[in-house]
């Protein structure tokens, strides 16, 4: 088994066609992906027993005669994120020498038996297990799952990095899309969200392993044809070296105050549209918020659903689109544009009250550069640190995706809270917000100006291909092949988009 999932084992021949690997990092992507997509649980598991709820946190954890609150299964969430980052951090390295094909093994069993094991904490109605099951090793497989498909993509498309990565986490970004209502409809027929987790935890764990197990690595000494860009090796910077650069920092903040700008917003993406726009979304365009009865909320609230399935679509498609920019303009001119571009909005357009078209339209770019933002620093780190350790750096810097993920959403509730607590109309709270998060962009803009290109001395040599001359080849390209290979991840990803543009057309 250990030679098996070997890196040595795995390495590819030089006319391997590098197209089959990625739709095994989509794989892996589309099923962790599901942790955006965790929410659809909260209110079947909120009434599982139809008891009162727990009076505390406390009680929730250990009384199995109660309901969990909804604020008690949150916290799932807020792990999921914490956890990312840490283990991607403490296990970066350790993808890099182990090799794509172990790492994700092992995501697939953090990540579907965390899932199955939560199963099991819902039947027996036990949150503490529910939390360290899904939340903590569940988390542990979205560290090792993130980061190892990215780091496979940017060793087999040195030319087009963007490209890479942004078909990459795309997929993360779209696992929610096919995951939600795939579950909502497991939960609709089994009426079981215990037996729809165990279902979707073999089902993960089936196309998980099956991503993992088609990985392969390019040669150290491979590249593209046309191009003389090495992979695998060449001259490159060390993890260890690369984590006390100020580049690195850098980038870091980057991408902490670009995630805290849109984390915390985004997740109030449904009570802010129905708080500013109220009796607008239902015909009614001069009734606040306060003024409408439950039958008009229930109505507005419907639309409010659909602008959060707006801003997943756009989330999603930004992956792609900017991070596939990012190869014809560089990276670091494309977070120059983004950060201005969402600052202004958020400075100075959305302050203003815009109407309901020119808000949907703002937030929609907004939700784009949120996801390019995630989907382009890989392939910044690999400009400026090589791609041999690129998987261990880019694991380094997820921690400012968990920092931002306590950080944004604390911001923004904090100003809420207090603008609601001095009496402020509900319509009126989020103006401060959105000067606020302009604020953040803007350190995010001057962070990224202050990158500059490593000086030599920080660079080294792969001993392993310092003196093997390059092999390239073309392709052996079969179409057959690469359909049957795209098929089992396009079509599921085919069905949550056109189920998302559908309750999107809910605004229009």
């Amino acid at each position: 088994m250990g030679e098996f999932l070997s890196v040595a084992r795995i390495t590819a021949a030089p006319d391997h066609d590098r197209w089959l690997v990625p739709p095994c990092a989509l794989a892996i992507h589309l099923c962790i992906g599901m942790a955006y997509g965790f929410s659809v649980f909260w209110l079947p598991l909120s009434h599982a027993l139809g008891q009162p709820a727990c009076p505390s946190l406390g009680q929730a954890l250990t009384s199995t005669a109660c309901d969990w609150r909804v604020s008690d299964l949150v916290w799932v969430y807020s792990l999921f994120f914490v956890v990312l980052g840490l283990s991607a951090a403490l296990f970066g390295a350790w993808v890099e020498r182990v090799g794509p094909r172990r790492a994700g093994l092992v995501a697939a069993c953090c990540w579907a038996g965390g899932m199955a094991i939560g199963a099991i904490g819902v039947g027996w109605h036990l949150l503490w297990l529910f939390w360290l099951s899904t939340g903590i090793i569940g988390g542990i497989g979205l560290g090792i799952g993130y980061i190892t498909p990215v780091s496979t993509l940017l060793k087999w498309f040195p030319d087009r990095r963007g490209l890479a990565t942004g078909m990459a986490i795309m997929g993360f970004g779209g696992g929610a899309m096919v995951g939600s209502p795939a579950a909502d409809r497991l939960m609709a027929s089994l009426g079981s969200p215990a037996a729809t987790m165990a279902i979707m935890a073999g089902v993960y764990a089936i196309a998980m392993a099956a991503g993992a197990l088609g990985f392969r690595l390019p040669a150290p000494s491979w590249h593209p044809r046309g191009t003389s860009q090495l992979v695998a090796g060449g001259r490159h910077v060390p993890v260890s070296v690369a984590s006390r650069t100020p580049q690195f920092w850098l980038v870091w903040c980057v991408l902490l105050m670009n995630v805290s700008a849109s984390i915390g917003i985004i997740g109030l993406a449904s009570p802010m549209v129905q708080e500013i726009f109220a009796g607008q979304l239902i015909g009614q365009a001069n009734t606040r918020f306060e003024q409408l009865d439950e039958e008009q909320k229930t109505a507005i609230a419907t639309i409010g659903a659909a602008f959060v399935g707006m801003i997943s679509l756009f989330n999603i498609v930004g992956r792609f689109v900017w991070s596939s920019l990012s190869d014809r303009i560089g990276r670091k001119p494309l977070y120059l544009l983004m950060l201005a571009l969402a600052g202004l909005l958020y400075g100075l357009l959305l302050p203003a009250g815009p109407g309901l078209a020119l808000f949907l339209a703002a937030f929609a770019l907004i939700a784009s550069m949120y996801g390019g933002g995630f989907a382009a620093v890989p392939a910044w780190l690999a400009d400026l640190f090589g791609t041999a350790q690129v998987g261990a750096i880019h694991g380094r810097l997820l921690t400012a995706w968990s920092t931002a993920g306590v950080l944004g959403p604390l911001l923004v509730a904090s100003v809420r809270d207090g603008s609601l607590a001095q009496g402020a109309a509900r319509a009126s709270v989020y103006g401060p917000i959105f000067l606020m998060l302009a604020g953040l962009l803007l350190i995010g803009f001057i962070a990224a100006l202050a990158v500059r290109p490593l000086p030599a001395h920080r660079w080294q040599d792969d001993p392993t291909v310092a003196n093997t001359a390059c092999a390239a080849s073309a392709a052996r390209i079969s179409w057959p092949v690469r359909l049957a290979v795209w098929a089992p991840v396009l079509l599921p990803l085919g069905w949550g988009g056109w189920f998302t543009v559908q309750k999107s057309l809910l605004l229009f």
